[in-house]
């Protein structure tokens, strides 16, 4: 218990009933929870017996390192995952009392697009992402087609949930599921069958829940369901971080525990390890306004710290030039050395540009978080195809992928005409290749190339099956890019030969990172190596799904930060820059609810309530973001569209009522700390010129 505080305390040391731990941003919830994991094991509980649930990847191998930490090897029987995660578990054990098979594929984003435009009839992707996102938010509420169509509002939704219906008759037909599945599924299994729900709950002695403020009304469901009535577990969250509404997070689950739950235990972390008191006391500002679950009080031991400063800028432009002095200047005075101490946060991805534009010029290395997922490039899409296909043979998808990736002769016409063929004899497409009766419906050459490529995928399924290490696994991975000719196919496909190049350069460190996985080493997104055990390329590859982004050792690169505030939760700088604080960006005003949010003091609809009270924790959550210092900016003009309209500060600058005497930023002492700093580099420029001649008169 060492390194505790009293409240962190009370929270570890409660392990025999429900208990909800509202920790505060910077309140050591990591710690409270990896403590706590240490603390049922010295008291008798099973490794093997309890689950930490995290909601990224990256939380997840985190935790998992901090664990074993301190815990040692008993770390590694803990069950430490995602919600999805957990989801494919149960779903690989227990999914065929639903009729699937242990080998389901698990569709990408992508997939589902092309799985609702054919279920709805339509070529237009941007319908069929529409369709996709009411889909996802009833699935999330754990409603079916049925009763998404029952509650329709008007025609619109009802012919979405017509097109709902059709689309899970496709993922029936496929044995596969999309990601809003790993949760409603598992509780179906849960609810229905109650074999199933006892052999959970009996290997579930208990169970913590991060973030629980995420959390949607189906993954409370299946909490509730995996502790039964017994009710051990413990969630870790901050009702003023839940900021995932728009996605089907709910604060309901908090309100819903001490009503679910009578003997719940409530225990508040409210001492922060990461700001100044100054930072916290305009936090706590800000979040002042909203009603409160369960009132706290950040409050901070790291000292008052350097007043938030307030900047007003005249255009966009202005702003990141102002950001670029800012992180020149601070370290100038020497009081940070590392690009990445900074970061500059703003409400929304298109915000980015500027800034990029201001760093580029100043020559100050950056990042972008949130970019491109690994898993998202092409090159890697037409992998994991493949890899899905030997999984799943029914994953009419991945079928289509590979059989075109690259082209093998096999034409538009044919895969038709056994498109045709399949769907009328109810079969998968890869299982029409083999049937009986298909000359009748494709010509014979056709044939030739249908059977050959489903020899080798057969083939091929059955030496993934039985390649184990790293060394084979990869081995057996070029020897398969060289018999399909990818590296031909992604330099004919190019016009870039430096573009190709760094394509099969993503093919090669794709195929490292699966071998080391076979290999039993897990090299992970928070950089960190964690040791299992060895898995066949065919085990892997039923993973590779749930994965969304490959290391790529963010924590070594000494960059400037720039991120939304969604993509900044959980993570702190020594120095933050807000930027882009302005009415109708934060709090983010979109279309016809412009008049009634401006009118604060008029009647404002409840769903447009919420949706203030939302935006002013992602306000509070980008404050709560800066270790030592935070500066805070708007705009005098903005743009809209292709308009410049005038901006306006937002409501919650007034609101973290800083005192305005110590936070208007004087630029002149800016200027003269980069004239500070220039004068340096000079003098450094010309010492290191004259050490050179000298050296090379001697």
């Amino acid at each position: 218990m060492s390194g505790l505080n009293l409240a962190q305390q009370e929270a570890v040391n409660y392990m025999h009933g429900p208990c909800l731990v509202l920790a505060g941003a910077g309140s050591g919830k990591t710690r409270v929870i990896t403590h706590k994991i240490a603390r049922l094991i010295t008291a008798g509980l099973e490794p093997g017996r309890i689950a930490a649930i995290t909601f990224t990847n990256k939380a997840a191998a985190e935790m998992r390192e901090r664990a074993k930490t301190l815990i040692g090897r008993e770390a590694k029987q803990v069950l430490v995952c995602t919600f999805h995660a957990l989801g494919v578990r149960m779903l690989r054990q227990d999914g065929a009392a639903l009729g699937l098979k242990p080998q389901f594929s698990i569709l990408d984003s992508d997939d589902v697009t092309s799985l609702l435009k054919d279920a709805g009839g339509t070529t237009d992707a941007k319908t069929a992402r529409q369709w996709q996102w009411a889909i996802s938010l009833w699935k999330n509420m754990g409603l079916n087609a049925a009763q998404a169509e029952a509650q329709a509002k008007d025609d619109n939704e009802r012919i979405t949930a017509r097109i709902m219906a059709r689309y899970e008759e496709r993922l029936t037909a496929y044995q596969s599921v999309d990601f809003d599945d790993l949760i409603g599924l598992p509780l179906k299994l849960l609810k229905d069958h109650d074999d199933v729900r006892a052999k959970w709950q009996q290997q579930m002695g208990h169970v913590l829940v991060d973030e629980y403020q995420d959390t949607n009304a189906t993954q409370y469901e299946v909490l509730k369901l995996l502790v039964g009535e017994r009710g051990r577990f413990t969630c870790v969250g901050d009702d003023d971080q839940s900021i995932y509404g728009w996605r089907g997070a709910t604060l309901d689950n908090l309100k819903r525990l001490p009503q679910d739950f009578p003997e719940l235990k409530v225990v508040k972390l409210e001492q922060n390890y990461r700001s100044t008191s100054a930072i916290l006391r305009a936090a706590n500002n800000v979040i002042g306004p909203n009603p409160k679950l369960f009132p706290k009080t950040l409050f901070s031991e790291l000292g008052e710290g350097e007043p938030v400063r307030i900047v007003d800028a005249d255009s966009e432009e202005h702003e990141a030039e102002r950001a670029v002095a800012r992180i020149q200047s601070t370290r100038a005075n020497g009081l940070s050395k590392d690009w990445k101490d900074f970061a500059v946060l703003y409400r929304a991805n298109h915000q980015a540009r500027v800034f990029e534009q201001a760093l580029r010029k100043a020559q100050i290395p950056y990042k972008v978080s949130g970019g491109q997922s690994f898993f998202d490039r092409a090159e890697i899409k037409d992998l994991c195809g493949w890899l899905r296909l030997l999984v799943n043979n029914d994953d009419d998808p991945a079928f289509l992928r590979a059989v075109t990736t690259p082209k093998r002769g096999i034409g538009h016409t044919t895969l038709q005409a056994l498109g045709t063929f399949a769907s009328q004899y109810k079969l998968s497409l890869f299982a029409a290749l083999f049937s009986g009766s298909l000359p009748s419906a494709v010509s014979s050459r056709a044939i030739g190339g249908l059977h050959e490529f489903g020899r080798y995928v057969n083939d091929m399924e059955f030496r993934a099956r039985h390649t184990t290490g790293a060394e084979d696994a990869r081995a057996f991975l070029l020897d398969w890019l060289k018999d399909i000719d990818y590296e031909k196919h992604l330099y004919d496909g190019e016009e870039s030969e430096k573009l190709a190049a760094s394509r099969w350069t993503n093919v090669l460190d794709f195929c490292d990172w699966m071998s080391q996985r076979c290999g039993g080493t897990i090299d992970d997104t928070a950089g960190v190596t964690i040791e299992s055990e060895k898995k066949t390329l065919l085990e892997v590859a039923q993973t590779v799904s749930l994965l969304s982004t490959i290391s790529e050792r963010e924590k070594d690169q000494n960059v400037v930060t720039l991120s939304t505030l969604h993509a900044a939760k959980g993570l702190e700088w020594p120095h933050v820059m807000l930027a882009g604080v302005n009415e109708g960006l934060l709090p983010f005003k979109p279309g016809d609810d412009d008049k009634a949010m401006s009118e604060a003091t008029g009647p404002m609809s409840e769903s447009i309530v919420q949706r203030l009270q939302e935006e002013r924790r992602l306000m509070y959550v980008g404050i709560t973001r800066a270790q030592r210092s935070l500066a805070v900016s708007w705009t005098k003009k903005r743009k809209k569209g292709r308009e410049m309209v005038a901006g306006m500060p937002s409501r919650f600058i007034a609101e973290m009522a800083l005192e305005k005497s110590t936070t208007k930023e004087d630029p002149r002492e800016k200027l003269k700390a980069l004239r500070a700093e220039f004068a340096r580099k000079a003098s450094d420029t010309a010492a290191a010129a004259a050490a050179a001649t000298a050296a090379g008169g001697s």
